[in-house]
């Protein structure tokens, strides 16, 4: 047996009857190192809270198992799951203060007054929090109210540490200065902790792995490196990354020692826009050449970040340029859709001007039409 922290195994979620209700996770599969941070990535209603909230307890596991610390836990109840969480609601005592709120699980632990009052003040200190702990829920704001929540969760001695959208009520500053705090106070006390979120940003600057949830089902599940620079499929590849990947519908031939990908634009009436990519056919191995040629119809991805403008290229019109401070987000009519280029120093670019695009062999990305399913990343196979 695995001897992982937390092991899901084939667990559904069906509210209503099961196979017949409504389905709100499907058959998933994932494991936690001790030690991890693990990001719970994905859009409002993709299973990632009812996922926390079976690990938590406070929902029926419909079917599958699940293991904490070795032990089969899905029909225990929360309080003897050893597990901490921090609610997106935040569910503080009405009738205590912030303080009061914050040790009351290690007061309930008998832990000596001293050592209490050290880790309220290590952990409010952190979340910058210290100046409202003798004030009551009722009276401080949802922002001061959800770090209150968090401290509570973390200052606990737990197995598993759930964080629900730990940070959604804080203004982007003081969520930008809190995300590094809350992970060096996680990595130094050896926590492990499973985060929800629908912000990436978040994801990727605290989690050690991200798994990537839509429809119920986990879409992929590995480092925010491997999932930016190889997705699993057409749905994480367009979902994780800003601004978002291109995508172009293509069909891949061969003829002359030379390889044509046709991406084939909108269809507005009779007119049909497109764009084919010549390659020499060494610019691709020869089993990522094979693969693509295999297939009829694929989807070609590439980030804008690896879309660069060339003195020879293919020709692009410039709808939209903006500076956003440290990078300019160039957006422009390419192949009959849009494309978007991502450059770090400031363009000076009006609409409608027209420039060269050149995409290289190996910043593609390649999908199955059909399925969606990743089939190659630049030079090497999915």
């Amino acid at each position: 047996m695995s001897d992982a922290m937390l092991r899901l195994v084939n667990v559904d979620k069906y509210y209503g009857p099961l196979d017949h209700g409504v389905a709100a996770v499907k058959n998933i599969n994932l494991e936690v190192e001790k030690g991890e941070i693990i990001a719970l990535l994905g859009s409002s209603g993709c299973g990632k809270t009812s996922t926390l909230r079976m690990v938590a307890g406070f929902e029926a596991v419909s079917r599958g198992k699940v293991f904490l610390s070795g032990r089969e836990v899905q029909n225990l109840p929360p309080v003897k799951r050893n597990v901490a969480m921090a609610f997106e609601g935040y569910s503080l005592y009405p009738t205590v203060t912030v303080r009061d709120n914050i040790a009351f699980a290690l007061k309930a632990a008998r832990l000596p007054e001293s050592e209490v009052t050290k880790r309220v003040a290590e952990v409010s200190e952190m979340l910058e929090i210290t100046s409202i702990l003798d004030r009551f829920p009722s009276s401080i704001s949802g922002g001061q109210q959800q770090r209150a929540s968090l401290a509570r969760a973390l200052i606990r001695d737990a197995d598993l540490h759930l964080l629900d959208e730990p940070m959604g009520q804080l203004e982007p500053q003081l969520r930008t200065l809190l995300r590094g705090r809350i992970k060096y106070y996680i990595k130094e006390r050896g926590l492990t902790a499973i985060l929800v979120t629908h912000d990436q940003t978040e994801a990727n600057a605290l989690a050690d792995r991200i798994a990537v949830m839509e429809g119920g089902v986990l879409q992929q599940y590995a480092s925010p490196e491997e999932i930016k620079e190889r997705p699993a499929n057409l749905f994480t590849g367009t979902f994780v990354g800003e601004p978002p990947m291109n995508v172009f519908p293509a069909s891949v031939t061969a003829a002359g020692g030379k390889l044509h990908i046709d991406l084939r634009g909108d269809t507005r009436g009779d007119l049909r826009a497109g764009l084919d990519l010549i390659y020499a056919e060494s610019d691709f191995a020869q089993p990522v050449r094979e693969r693509m040629l295999g297939k009829r119809d694929v989807v070609i991805g590439v980030r804008p970040y690896a879309v660069h403008r060339a003195a020879q290229g293919a020709a692009a019109q410039v709808v939209a340029n903006q500076w956003l401070g440290d990078q300019s987000h160039i957006a422009a009519s390419f192949a009959g859709k849009s494309i978007v280029l991502v450059e770090h120093d400031r363009a000076v670019l009006s609409e409608g001007e027209t420039i060269a695009v050149e995409i290289r062999p190996n910043d593609l990305h390649v999908f199955d039409a059909e399925t969606g399913m990743a089939m190659s990343h630049g030079q090497e196979l999915a």
